[in-house]
């Protein structure tokens, strides 16, 4: 089976994510504590995660001390990580962010909502790769590229932070169609076909 995207999920209670997530594509393998976790991401040097999705209230290590170590291992330092906890405090995203999470989800959480922040980290994960290795960007033709509107930038940055077109739509207080729109104007005027092409060559040019 192909899977999307290889997930190690840290939680000594993992029963719920470990279902469901392999029938959205994902392929987990499941550590039930930080000691654990840092043992497989040491094992699995030849087959690497895309993701890591890590409880913060764990036996033995807890989150915060394998975020850290995750962090401080050239191996595993730019695996993107969410960080999940059933405290909704202030402090604690702070914290999380300040360790090196990518992302903060309070439990209980909304399957939907989970998934999209799994998809737009996992993008942006990808960007990042592909702009650090100096991938080429495919131009479609030699013709200039058009000045792009203030609108336009206002969405390709958003899409550079790995906002899906509903994201985008309330967060701009428009149409899911309008958004569309606007991205196609955007591939027409940078002479791109896609998302990625579109955001690593505003990124190359300077333009988000």
């Amino acid at each position: 089976m192909s899977f999307i995207a290889r997930i190690l999920l840290v939680d000594d209670d993992p029963k719920y994510l470990k279902d469901v997530l392999p029938s959205y594509g994902y392929e987990v393998v499941v550590a039930p504590d930080g000691i654990s976790a840092l043992r497989i991401l040491k094992n699995n040097e030849e087959k690497s995660f895309d993701l890591i999705i890590l409880d913060v209230m764990m036996p033995n290590l807890d989150g915060w001390e394998t975020l850290k170590a995750i962090r401080s291992d050239k191996e595993t330092e730019i695996i993107p990580v969410i960080m999940l906890t059933a405290l909704d405090e202030d402090y604690q995203q702070v914290s999380g962010l300040k360790f090196g999470a990518d992302d903060y989800v309070v439990k209980p959480f909304s399957l939907p909502n989970f998934l999209a922040r799994i998809e737009a980290l996992l993008r942006r994960s990808k960007w990042k790769k592909e702009k650090s290795i100096g991938a080429a960007i495919p131009i479609c033709s030699d013709d200039p590229i058009d000045e792009l509107t203030s609108r336009e930038k206002e969405i390709l940055n958003l899409v550079a932070r790995g906002a899906s077109n509903q994201e985008i739509a309330g967060k701009l207080y428009i149409k899911d169609v309008t958004v569309k729109t606007h991205l196609n104007n955007i591939f027409k005027k940078l002479n791109v076909t896609n998302r990625t092409q579109a955001v690593l060559l505003a990124m190359q040019l300077m333009i988000i």
